[in-house]
């Protein structure tokens, strides 16, 4: 087990597989599968208004979106093909780069950074904010939350998904999809720094923010696909919130 501390654990981790993002049947095949859902998931709470569905394929036009935690840009471009103005950040540079070249591929305009996200300074403030997939392999996620918070504009959103620190998650989320199912690199997530759904939207609203949704994320081993369920957060769960003012 990486130690609880070790940022550097994390940064080695993803370089080594930043030249996989985006082949869909490489290592992060199973991101490759949840991004639809994801997608529908932060389309779903965005409140979309008639105005913004004029145009079917710009859905998103007018909303300045920051994708916190990036890593080769799965999440940015779909957003950007929906007509959000998207930046994505990310602290290990070979992602950045990765996610540059394929925006460039795909004629996207994309905003691309490489930052520490625990030292992370932004002079700017978006609609929303989303931390998918992140804190659970921060040492410190309550300060980055923290901070990166006021970087939303009036009544924006921050959007999380995380993976829940129960029995169940040990068993299927790092057991199972690791070593033996081997969905993802081994070593990719330390049990310790897991994010309790009640954690999470506590220091939220301790922070002048509105808990929206918390809402589970189940695979259907069967059908083999992803569902969203109201009640099911005891491994992977999606969390909104709103900025209050």
């Amino acid at each position: 087990m990486r130690r609880k501390n070790d940022k550097n654990a994390e940064f080695d981790h993803f370089n080594k597989l930043s030249n996989e993002w985006w082949d869909p049947n490489g290592k992060f095949k199973v991101l490759h599968t949840l991004t639809p859902l994801r997608i529908k998931y932060i389309k779903s709470n965005l409140y979309i208004t008639q105005r913004n569905i004029a145009k079917h394929n710009q859905i998103l036009k007018g909303f300045e979106i920051l994708d916190l935690g990036c890593g080769g840009g799965l999440i940015c471009e779909p957003l950007a093909r929906l007509g959000a103005k998207i930046t994505g950040i990310d602290f290990v540079k070979k992602n950045i780069d990765i996610a540059k070249q394929h925006a460039k591929i795909s004629k996207l305009n994309i905003t691309y950074f490489t930052k520490d996200l625990l030292s992370i300074k932004i002079n700017k403030k978006f609609d929303i904010i989303l931390m998918l997939e992140v804190i659970e392999h921060l040492d410190n996620w309550e300060s980055v939350v923290i901070k990166i918070i006021k970087n939303l504009k009036p009544n924006g959103k921050i959007i999380f998904s995380t993976i829940n620190r129960t029995l169940h998650s040990r068993i299927f989320a790092i057991f199972l999809a690791e070593k033996v199912l081997k969905w993802i690199p081994k070593k990719t997530h330390n049990y310790l720094k897991l994010v309790r759904p009640k954690e999470l939207t506590s220091l939220l609203e301790k922070n002048n923010m509105k808990i929206l949704d918390t809402t589970g994320l189940i695979f259907n081993p069967i059908l083999k696909e992803w569902f969203l369920h109201k009640k099911m957060t005891k491994i992977n769960y999606f969390c909104t919130a709103q900025k209050l003012n």
